[in-house]
């Protein structure tokens, strides 16, 4: 098994504005090759931090550029932290070990938050979704398929994958609330992740590609979760890099995902 290791990048400058309540977001940001994409999404970052706590944990999957580098290399007193992956794992592995490297330092009141690391994401929608959470919910999604959602940016054969996807998972899963499974920009309360992952450990996530996170969703559904959804605009038009989806290889995944928890037996003790 590749080495993972973690380290230190940059401490939250002391005196930045900080929130009355609601604890820490821990950021996850799997990231492979994205040395075009990072700086600007880490300046955005820092540009939330004035007003929210933020831990930003990238996720560097085997990356053959800088990615690693220009994650530590300091974005206005930013807290971050590398993980590395020797060598590319996946998106799944990258998500899991993200979360537990974020699981081992967040609080009961902190929450966790996965968003893609190729500036696609807003970070400004940071603060809503922690107010989903703080209102109770302990899942919220950044949806492109709710009112005031928008994916118009995203290529045509991506757009059409996600949104058949969420039809598939629609109309054969029993999520309430649920209408864009494939988003990677959520949050969870830390207290849900952790009961799941005391759990599974490290089968919470067992699908490398895309269809982790529809995996992470369905066995996060043994919890009995709140879940909400905030719309997204997604900003397609940022990205720098080509996009690392393969449709072919990917509706492969969620087709055997959904066979796969159709075939599984639920957890034999409560969650």
């Amino acid at each position: 098994m590749a080495a993972i290791e973690t380290a230190l990048a940059t401490r939250a400058e002391p005196g930045r504005e900080r929130p009355p309540s609601g604890g820490r977001a821990h950021v996850v940001l799997p990231a492979f090759n994205e040395e075009s994409s990072l700086p600007s999404l880490l300046e955005r970052l820092s540009e939330t931090a004035l007003t929210e706590v933020l831990t930003v944990w990238v996720v560097d999957d085997g990356s053959s550029d800088r990615s690693a580098a220009l994650a530590e290399s300091g974005f206005g007193g930013l807290d971050v932290r590398v993980v590395r992956h020797t060598v590319n794992l996946g998106l799944g592995r990258a998500v899991q070990s993200g979360l537990r490297a974020a699981l081992e330092e967040a609080g009961d009141d902190d929450i966790i938050v996965v968003m893609d690391a190729d500036d696609t994401h807003d970070p400004g929608l940071i603060r809503l979704l922690r107010e989903e959470i703080m209102a109770g919910a302990d899942v919220a999604i950044c949806s492109r398929f709710v009112p005031g959602g928008d994916d118009r940016t995203a290529p045509p054969v991506r757009r059409l994958l996600s949104r058949g996807a969420a039809q598939l998972f629609r109309r054969a899963l029993d999520l309430d609330g649920v209408h864009d499974f494939t988003s990677g920009y959520r949050a969870y309360r830390a207290t849900l992740l952790a009961r799941a992952s005391a759990h599974w450990g490290d089968r919470l996530i067992e699908e490398q590609g895309f269809a982790c996170m529809v995996e992470l969703l369905l066995k996060l559904r043994h919890c009995r979760p709140v879940i909400r959804e905030i719309p997204l605009a997604l900003r397609y038009d940022r990205k720098q890099g080509p996009s690392k989806l393969k449709l072919r290889r990917t509706l492969g995944q969620y087709l055997k995902l959904l066979v796969r928890d159709r075939l599984s037996p639920a957890p034999y003790r409560k969650l």
